[in-house]
Formats: structure tokens, C-alpha cells, sequence
């Protein structure tokens, strides 16, 4: 991860033999969370705002359709990130119960860097990329 702060937090120094998950990196992860909770939330009410704004009646049919594909588009861009939301609050309850940080298929680390890229992990790597490959395989039975 490069040294660019997310969410308005920067990223994670270990201090020597630091107990992994210990109170400071939980209230790291829960800083992190809850700026990127927050970042959506201001998404989801701009778009709100913007479709209330938008939805004029427009005569011209072809003025019509698109203004209808841009909110179809809205919708599900809102639907994304309202069930994102929704990981982020079950992952902040993970940490509350000292329950984050593990990989919930085979119970290792899953790693400050990689929580860090994607801080609602419930997955190592390794078992994200076997979960990835049943996916696809079972797609195309």
C-alpha cells in the first residue's frame, strides 16, 4: 500500500513485536472503517440529492431515456454501496467482538497490508483466490 492516507487515516506501523490485532491496530481498523462509512453515506446522499434534482419531466423521448439509464445506473451504484455499508458495520462489529483479522476458512492472519487494501477481508489470500476459482468453476457447469 503506498503511503497516501485513506479516509483521512495513514497506513499502519507496526511497532516491533506489537501483538497482531491488539488495541492499537483495532482502533486503526476502526478509524480506517468508519472514515470509509462515512465517505459513502456523503455518496449516497449527493446521489439522492442529484436524482431529486434530476427528475424533470423531459419531453423529448431520446432526452428521456437517457436521463432513465443515468438513473438506473444511480440506483444500482447506490445499492452497491448501501450493502457495502452494510459489510462495513458487520466488520466493525467483528472487531468490537475481537473477532477481525482472521481468515474465516482456515483461521490465519490475514495480514495488516491486505486489511488494509480491503479492510471488510473476512478471507486470506490464499483462500480468497481458491474461493475466486469455485466461483468461476461453478459458473460454468
Amino acid at each position: 500500500m503506498s503511503t497516501v492516507a485513506m479516509y483521512g487515516v495513514e497506513p499502519y506501523k507496526e511497532a516491533k513485536g506489537e501483538e497482531y490485532m491488539g488495541e492499537p491496530m483495532r482502533k486503526h481498523f476502526v478509524k480506517l472503517l468508519t472514515g470509509w462509512k462515512h465517505e459513502l453515506m456523503t455518496s449516497v446522499d449527493k446521489s439522492v440529492d442529484h436524482t431529486k434534482e434530476e427528475a424533470a419531466n423531459i419531453a423529448d423521448p431520446a432526452d428521456r431515456a437517457s436521463q432513465e439509464e443515468e438513473f438506473a445506473l444511480e440506483l444500482r451504484k447506490r445499492d452497491q454501496e448501501q450493502k457495502l455499508i452494510k459489510k462495513i458495520d458487520k466488520t466493525l462489529q467483528k472487531i468490537q467482538d475481537d473477532e477481525y483479522g482472521w481468515c474465516e476458512s482456515c483461521g490465519i492472519e490475514i495480514g495488516v497490508r491486505r486489511l488494509e487494501q480491503s479492510a471488510v477481508a473476512d478471507l486470506c489470500f490464499d483462500c480468497q483466490e481458491i474461493a475466486e476459482k469455485k466461483r468461476k468453476t461453478a459458473g460454468k457447469g
